[in-house]
């Protein structure tokens, strides 16, 4: 796969670094060109064969860069004359690009992606576009997109728009497999938005554009505070071990009664209410480079309660509500299964036994493939003894909560590693935990 990077920018927010005698992907993080990291990592992933688009200053990165031989790869280049967006200059990529897609990377953003894991995906669902998508600590003054139950984008959401909804996080990081044909929809060398010229228009029609959504790390790092957290991230090794390359720990939560107040069964998202410390907990999950993801029983779906898109409601207005202290969880999966019969409401096509209820560890397999998790190195936090059970289960450690039932439920006799006054309590003890 080739990649094309987008180096045009002109970085009127880095000026006390760039001082206008270097363009903005050449700006250092830690001593070393923006766009150096970039074609280092994308040399890791085996991408070689680089197309560079500048345009400010762009003698600058052809000098330092060549033809690419000293850094392993080659690297060509296009020249904007004047700025054409982040879509005008595909026109001249239409004999540039020799295979059936191509990767392509913003020049301002710092990223360590497992890119054949995305490139799988693209693949797997016959993608004309697959957008990196992932949650952020400030969904409400981002771009969102909004994905199906297959992941395929079917709005875009501009921060700009009066969210008197609840939403999903799930912000677009300006990463993108493309395929070759959308330089065909560009007929002439025009200054086009990439987002609202080429993309709205494909999901408008329902074309196939995808978002993959993965917890790795990748910022835009347009700011000087932006870099500076950066720096710190590569020095403490925060970026590296996010990479989907490497296995990861996960810090697996319930919902009802461990993040949520328990209220029985919650399908109505005014029921829906984050216990006292759920958000700082969550956060310092965030914080901690562990992944954070929900795993719920909802047996109201096969109760004949409400629907699955019920659900789905409940759960945007925790990551709304998340989302606004700063707050995220990497996924959250969810069985609406019940295998007890005889309810007069009952849903029938969800009355059967599965796999992915709990105590069953169905779900958790699932996020072990999509997150290359390491289970003897992760955990599960919930309010019941299904919960501690499943775990169990599952070759988890194990947390008990003593908001919700408390480990009342007294349906598995287990004993958990640890047992703690609430989810903030318990994620401290976590990350101080040793065997």
């Amino acid at each position: 796969m080739q990649a094309v990077i987008m180096a045009g920018g002109k970085g009127t927010r880095l000026a006390a670094i760039t001082k206008d005698e270097i363009p903005k992907p050449m700006v250092p993080v830690n001593g070393k060109p923006l766009l150096l990291w970039q074609i280092e990592e994308l040399k890791k992933n085996g991408i070689t064969d680089i197309i560079m688009i500048i345009g400010h200053l762009g003698e600058k990165i052809e000098e330092y860069f060549q033809n690419g031989e000293k850094y392993g790869v080659h690297v060509s280049y296009i020249r904007e004359h004047e700025p054409l967006g982040t879509a005008g200059a595909f026109y001249y990529l239409k004999d540039k690009i020799v295979s059936d897609y191509f990767l392509l990377v913003f020049g301002d953003v710092f990223f360590s992606i497992d890119i054949q894991r995305m490139e799988k995906f693209y693949i797997d669902h016959q993608a004309k576009a697959a957008l990196f998508v992932h949650p952020n600590s400030h969904p409400a003054d981002s771009d969102l997109v909004v994905l199906d139950e297959n992941n395929k984008i079917f709005k875009f959401d501009s921060k700009h728009n009066v969210r008197n909804y609840w939403f999903d996080n799930c912000v677009n990081a300006g990463f993108y497999i493309l395929s070759k044909k959308i330089c065909d929809l560009v007929e002439k060398p025009c200054k086009l938005d990439l987002e609202k010229d080429i993309l709205i228009p494909l999901v408008e029609k329902e074309d196939a554009v995808y978002g993959y959504r993965s917890p790795e790390y990748i910022k835009d790092i347009g700011t000087v505070d932006r870099i500076r957290q950066t720096e710190k991230d590569v020095e403490n090794g925060f970026i590296e071990g996010k990479c989907l390359k490497n296995k990861q720990t996960c810090i697996f939560l319930d919902r009802d009664g461990t993040i949520n107040q328990y209220r029985g069964l919650v399908w109505k998202d005014e029921d829906f209410e984050l216990e006292e410390n759920a958000c700082d907990a969550i956060e310092r999950i965030n914080q901690s480079g562990k992944l954070a993801i929900v795993i719920t029983n909802q047996p109201s779906v096969a109760r004949g309660l409400c629907q699955i898109e019920d659900i789905e409601t409940v759960h945007k207005k925790m990551s709304t509500l998340l989302g606004k202290e700063g707050a995220y969880l990497d996924d959250v999966y969810f069985c609406p299964h019940h295998p007890d019969k005889g309810y007069p409401e009952e849903n029938p096509a969800y009355k059967i036994p599965c796999e992915c209820r709990k105590p069953k560890t169905g779900l958790i397999q699932k996020a072990v493939e999509q997150y290359h998790i390491d289970l003897s190195s992760s955990w599960m936090v919930g309010d019941t003894t299904v919960d501690i059970q499943t775990g169990k289960n599952a070759g988890l450690h194990t947390a008990l909560v003593l908001t919700g039932e408390a480990g009342n439920d007294k349906k598995y006799d287990v004993t958990p590693d640890l047992v703690c006054k609430d989810l903030r309590e318990a994620v401290e003890m976590i990350l101080k935990y040793k065997e």
